[in-house]
């Protein structure tokens, strides 16, 4: 039951839950997931960077479609961190129904410039937009592995001024996450007060990137202050690859990906279920049918 995504994010933010939103790189991640969100009647969204869609090719975002077309389940497909203009012209003509623009690295009047271009592409044909504003950290090290990117905090009143002034559906704010795993960084204190204050001066659906690796109260906290989206990549594929690793090891001599796949799928499922009811989404499929 594929949607366009501001319409699955409002409900949960008018609900006060979270819809996870999922990467996926390879089919067994897209069944993971949507039968994770049919045993838990939960909402889901399935999100493809450039990155991993460089990887599996435009075609895949056809399967991926179709997929969520069978289920009973609300979902939306979502570009991740689309970089430029191209990689939304790119998603809107693949059949993504939601789309990230992410230009938060750029200068503000050029972020503004190039998320209103966005939004007046992606609306004119049903499709919503993500912007980010401020700049979500990364655990990844940096190419002389020795250093992570810093962290700039979204201001309340920049973001209420650039929702104003750009259109956008939904806003990634930067409160304290980082992408990937705390392995080498210490666990931040997520900045529950910042999100409040974001919160009171914009009235649409936040969004949290980075959303593997955080304490659970604090993730907690985040859809009762207006998060209706959190992003997830890292933990679940950690599951699936860590059971996979074990299936190798046991089975060395197995070769058939139908003997191989099913138990790592099955991790990745366990751990978007568990993330289900973290985010409070689980049987809140039922909301949509009202």
């Amino acid at each position: 039951m594929l949607m366009n995504m501001v319409d699955l994010l409002n409900v949960a933010y008018k609900n006060n839950f979270a819809v996870g939103s999922y990467n996926v790189s390879n089919s067994e991640f897209v069944e993971a997931i949507i039968h994770a969100a049919e045993e838990k009647n939960a909402p889901a969204i399935i999100q493809i960077h450039p990155d991993e869609l460089s990887f599996i090719g435009d075609d895949f975002v056809a399967y991926v479609k179709q997929a969520v077309n069978r289920t009973r389940i609300p979902m939306a497909i979502h570009v991740d961190h689309g970089g430029t203009f191209q990689d939304i012209i790119r998603g809107i003509n693949d059949g993504y129904s939601s789309v990230m623009i992410d230009a938060s690295a750029q200068p503000w009047e050029k972020n503004i410039a190039i998320t209103k271009k966005v939004v007046e592409a992606a609306h004119a044909v049903n499709v919503s937009v993500e912007a980010e504003l401020g700049t979500i950290g990364s655990n990844e090290l940096s190419v002389d592995s020795n250093g992570v990117n810093k962290i700039l905090y979204t201001d309340p009143e920049d973001a209420k001024k650039f929702v104003e002034e750009t259109g956008v559906d939904t806003l990634a704010v930067a409160i304290g996450t980082r992408h990937g795993h705390y392995a080498h960084v210490e666990k931040p204190e997520l900045r529950i007060d910042l999100l409040e204050k974001i919160h009171e001066a914009v009235d649409i659906p936040l969004v949290l990137h980075g959303g593997s690796d955080n304490k659970d109260e604090e993730i907690r906290k985040t859809y009762k202050h207006g998060v209706a989206k959190i992003n997830l990549s890292t933990d679940m594929k950690t599951a699936f690859f860590k059971q996979l690793r074990k299936t190798l090891n046991d089975h060395p001599d197995d070769y058939e990906p139908n003997v191989l796949m099913p138990s790592a799928r099955k991790a990745a499922q366990e751990l978007v279920e568990y993330k289900m009811d973290l985010f409070n989404s689980t049987d809140k499929a039922s909301l949509y049918f009202k």
